[in-house]
């Protein structure tokens, strides 16, 4: 019977993960793409590398990140994108930290995605070290806004996060739930940026088209279901 319960338990999870990392007959009329395709990096590259580095595993359908692994470094996509609609499954470890960068310059002279891109903030809110400001909490514009709303689950669960970006409208949305409403370029979003340690980073939310990275921040974090559409 133990043998039993382990084999049903087995392919329970064998069907989970094959349930993921697909589009419905919907969403392809919709005109959503999968930026991973559930089983390769490809797509894929560790910031200013050729190819994904060994960091970064398929794993039960999901990117994830092992800190332990060498060739550490943020993932990104391939291509570029400018108006989209985003959509990420992701499950942070205990303690952990990692983000959803986005309008990413990849240039030599940028040594992280973060001197470019913007963060939608993923964080274990309860034990990670990261959690004492609320712009810095889990669905947050990182260190500019925090979440209207807390919606994010426990480190260990899967959430879904949602990201639109339509001429510099931002909109963020987490667990179904409106978390971030803001235009770039608008008086909120200067205040946001003088009030955050951004101000005087000169490439930050420069490039209205870039690629779409995931944060390695030293913690174990995977990614599954990432589809875009363009709009």
């Amino acid at each position: 019977m133990k043998n039993l319960f382990v084999l049903l338990g087995a392919l329970a999870m064998t069907y989970s993960a094959s349930a993921q990392n697909q589009l419905s007959k919907k969403e392809q009329q919709q005109g959503w793409h999968l930026l991973f395709d559930g089983k390769t990096t490809t797509g894929w590259h560790t910031y200013l590398k050729p190819e994904a580095s060994a960091a970064w595993k398929v794993s039960d359908g999901a990117l994830t990140l092992d800190p332990k692994a060498e060739g550490q470094g943020d993932l990104v996509t391939d291509k570029e994108y400018e108006n989209y609609e985003l959509s990420v499954d992701w499950k942070i470890s205990p303690e952990g930290n990692s983000g959803i960068i986005f309008g990413v310059h990849e240039d030599p002279a940028l040594s992280q995605t973060y001197l470019s891109g913007i963060e939608m903030q993923v964080l274990d809110n309860e034990k990670a070290e990261d959690n004492k400001k609320a712009n810095h909490l889990a669905g947050s514009l990182y260190d500019m806004k925090a979440p209207a709303v807390a919606s994010a689950k426990p480190a260990g669960e899967w959430n879904t996060a949602k990201i639109s970006k339509k001429d510099g409208h931002l909109i963020f949305w987490l667990n179904g739930k409106e978390v971030i409403n803001v235009q770039m370029g608008s008086p909120e979003w200067k205040e946001l940026i003088n009030n955050s340690k951004f101000k005087t980073w000169k490439d930050f939310a420069a490039y209205p088209k870039g690629k779409i990275a995931l944060q390695d921040h030293n913690h174990e974090v995977a990614f599954r279901n990432i589809k875009i559409r363009e709009i």
